[in-house]
């Protein structure tokens, strides 16, 4: 006699392996993708991105300070007086 769980098992199998054959597809498209893309070196990206940084430097309100009078989130002064 068969234990009756065995299609269960059968369908859970191929559902697993359909399930593993979806990602693999996947998997071989996106390598599809990036086979195309233009790739340089770490050192070259690194040295165009500082020659970025020091061009832009000068505009770069996190490098340099924003004068106050141009700071729109300064604290504003308000006097009060009680009378």
């Amino acid at each position: 006699m068969v234990p009756e769980t065995e299609p269960n098992q059968r369908v859970k199998t191929m559902s697993n392996n359909m399930a593993k054959i979806a990602e693999a597809r996947k998997a071989v498209e996106q390598l599809k993708l990036e086979v195309n893309i233009d790739r340089m070196k770490v050192s070259k990206a690194a040295a165009d991105l500082l020659a970025f940084c020091e061009a832009h430097a000068k505009e770069d309100p996190l490098v340099t300070a924003v004068p106050s009078s141009e700071n729109p989130f300064r604290e504003k002064k308000l006097f009060c007086a009680i009378l």
